[in-house]
């Protein structure tokens, strides 16, 4: 008799690494583009904030993304996230270097994305995630689907769910109501 497929619990329980996409996860997909042709993207501080929860709670952060921009690279240096693989045509090959450079296996990642370049990573991880608005073939395939919109609020709620699953969150959250929150840890 073949086992029970894991819960999205269960999956979480096992992240070590959680790997997001920008555009519409980290941001809302929205693309502005000034007249010199540069390209801005706004960012929900809750879902910085919770990025910086999973680090303090030992859970690694990384970001793939299709676009190469400045504005991601300085984002993920304010949220201190190590492992920054922009321009990448080729998502599952960077997720590939990126278990070789961390060590972990795909079963202890994590990936939200919300459309159809993000499939390839998504269904190598444990636990695959999506936002609310994502394409339905991604939700489709998702293991655990947000509430919340790319960009407002979708990766605070994957962060917390790690943080609930791993019983991590009651703590951080104690600390955070003492006043004893993580000094820097700003969204």
């Amino acid at each position: 008799m073949a086992a029970a497929p894991l819960t999205a619990t269960e999956r979480a329980r096992r992240v070590k690494l959680m790997i997001f996409d920008v555009d519409g996860v980290l941001t809302d997909g929205g693309l502005l583009f000034t007249a010199e042709g540069d390209t801005m993207k706004s960012f929900n501080s809750m879902d910085g904030h919770g990025a910086k929860l999973l680090r303090e709670a030992g859970i690694e952060t990384a970001i793939i993304t299709g676009r190469k921009s400045g504005i991601v690279a300085v984002r993920a240096k304010e949220l201190k996230i190590t492992h920054l693989y922009q321009g990448i045509e080729n998502k599952p090959e960077a997720f590939a270097d990126l278990l070789k450079q961390t060590g972990l296996t795909a079963e202890e990642c994590g990936y939200m994305g919300d459309d159809w370049v993000d499939l390839g990573v998504m269904l190598k991880v444990g636990f695959a995630a999506a936002p609310a608005n994502s394409h339905p073939e991604v939700i489709a395939r998702a293991h655990w689907v947000s509430e919340a919109r790319g960009g407002h609020g979708a990766v605070r709620e994957v962060c917390d769910t790690l943080l609930r699953a791993q019983n991590k969150y009651d703590s951080l959250l104690a600390a955070a109501c003492r006043g004893g929150q993580q000094q820097g840890l700003v969204g």
